[in-house]
């Protein structure tokens, strides 16, 4: 089952990996036969691999561990994202992971890269129980072929044991599943969850502790880049539209989620796109639509009743399904994945509390403030007992995957956003004329033609108001959108009853706030323009 001369393998040797059981670097084509000849999945009308990750259909971030060890044990901002493992039970993790894998019938190696830049390129060796999740690596990660490499020696290693389920009391974890990552060994072990999206975040995690030691910034955000070359960064939490609105028919790609930022340019950090597909349509999303084909790795979608059409509304198994497919299936891309440094950011915040307005110009401090907060809001029905809007803050829009302190992430912003004069917008693609329940949500097409409005320097030409809560800048018109949505105050039927909304979320931005302000921080200056 060896599809590689065993001399290549000797780092899986050295983790006592039997190799004879190996497929490795196996096609897209070939790990779709091999899940559907293991029942552990099918093929749609699209020829994608649907499958269902189990127990697990999302992250588990309070499961996450970083070996608490060497220089890292000094550096890791320690915190309910970044929980600490004694070296003692990570010997035993491995060890219990590397005999389970070894009685597999199969193992599927892949090797791969993360970061499009050369510069910073890092070999990843995974190792896969489930061969859909070995065709998750291939989508996601970086392909050697494509950036002419044919042998990889891995620098990490990520392995993946789905199957196998720990005992907590001797294994120093929370319940049966895990994710650890070893800075000193370089290994990342993921054991106890199907769900794929863990072996992404934990590269991502990987890499925003290591890129800021060599001043590139990394960054949770989606880029594209127009005809011209330049380039925008959207930032924002899962449900308020960074893959949608950076997949543009009028701009090419460069990546959906995960980049850095050098003193050259952006760069990928990734080869393909892992999109949310509930309420997904050819009409609204085309690009994520049609990239569902051969090679895409769908994750807990349902059929149609009597057919393999996928069913995108319904959310029976998650609200989380999601699809991974590799960028070439997108052919309006920057093949290379790169490009120079950003003219315009944008941070994209669903607000389910209807105050916030369409668009807002941010000067350097806000910036820094909506930054650190990385705001959202959760609606009745995300989650049980939520019955009005509940706001949610994650710190550099990622609070999950930052290893170091926040403020290590938005220093090194503020100071690329300085050194390459860029500006900064704030743009809500949720609710207005009322909070979830009494307004509407703010039309695609209007977050759409908003968006165009910006990185085409339209929007910079018009006159500006200081909202008088929040101290945003305000446009007072905008190419190709009804002047009336602009304002949100405006909206509402009662004037007096979004002022309280207003400061109600105001005091929810102060509140989370108070742990990254600096003494010499005068925090009303935010809301002063």
């Amino acid at each position: 089952m060896t599809h590689v001369q065993t001399s290549n393998l000797k780092s899986l040797k050295k983790l006592n990996f039997s190799l004879e059981k190996i497929c490795y670097q196996l096609s897209p084509n070939e790990l779709t036969i091999a899940a559907i000849n293991q029942k552990q999945g099918v093929v749609n009308n699209t020829e994608a691999l649907v499958i269902n990750t189990g127990q697990f259909t999302g992250r588990s971030p309070k499961d996450k561990y970083i070996v608490y060890g060497g220089a890292e044990k000094d550096r890791i901002d320690w915190s309910e994202f970044n929980n600490p493992l004694d070296p003692v039970y990570f010997e035993a993790i491995l060890d219990e992971a590397t005999r389970y894998l070894n009685a597999r019938n199969a193992l599927y190696v892949r090797d791969a890269y993360a970061c499009a830049d050369p510069k910073y390129q890092i070999p990843f060796r995974i190792v896969n129980e489930l061969p859909a999740m070995n065709l998750f690596a291939y989508n996601m990660l970086i392909r050697p072929e494509e950036i002419n490499k044919s042998v990889v020696t891995p620098d990490w290693h990520i392995i993946s044991a789905p199957g196998l389920k720990l005992n907590p009391t001797k294994c120093g974890t929370r319940q049966g599943n895990a994710i650890i990552i070893n800075f000193e060994k370089k290994i990342i072990l993921i054991v106890g969850s199907g769900y794929t999206g863990e072996i992404k975040k934990a590269v991502f995690t990987v890499l925003n502790y290591l890129l800021p030691q060599q001043d590139v910034l990394p960054m949770h955000c989606a880029a594209n880049m127009s005809s011209d070359g330049s380039t925008a960064l959207f930032f924002g939490l899962s449900g308020t539209g960074k893959t949608t609105l950076s997949t543009d028919p009028y701009r090419r790609l460069i990546g959906d989620d995960e980049h850095g930022w050098s003193e050259t340019g952006i760069f990928n950090f990734e080869g393909g796109c892992y999109a949310k597909c509930i309420h997904l349509t050819e009409e609204k999303e085309p690009d994520i639509y049609n990239a569902i084909k051969k090679g895409a790795l769908v994750e807990n979608t349902r059929f149609f009743e009597n057919s393999n059409i996928i069913n995108f509304n319904d959310s029976s198994i998650t609200e989380n399904t999601r699809v991974s497919y590799p960028l070439s299936h997108i052919s309006n891309r920057v093949t290379n994945a790169m490009a120079g440094n950003p003219k315009h950011i944008i941070f994209l915040t669903c607000d389910a509390f209807g105050v916030l307005p369409p668009v807002s110009k941010l000067f350097l401090q806000q910036a820094n403030f909506y930054f650190l907060n990385g705001y959202t809001a959760k609606v009745a029905g995300t989650e049980n007992g939520i019955k009005e809007p509940k706001p949610t803050f994650s710190a550099c829009f990622g609070a999950p995957f930052m290893p170091l302190h926040p403020r290590v992430y938005a220093n090194m912003l503020e100071k690329q956003i300085v050194k390459n004069e860029v500006t900064v917008w704030m743009v809500n693609t949720g609710w207005i004329a009322g909070a979830y329940g009494e307004g509407y949500r703010i039309p695609l097409d209007i977050s759409r033609k908003i968006i165009a409005a910006i990185l085409s320097g339209k929007l910079g030409d018009v006159l500006f108001k200081p909202d008088p809560t929040f101290g945003l800048n305000i446009p007072l018109s905008c190419p190709d959108v009804p002047t009336g949505i602009l304002c949100p105050r405006n909206n509402w039927k009662d004037g007096k009853a979004y002022d309280r909304q207003a400061q109600q979320l105001k005091n929810y931005f102060i509140d989370n706030y108070a742990k990254f302000a600096t003494d010499n921080m005068n925090i009303s200056e935010v809301f002063e323009n």
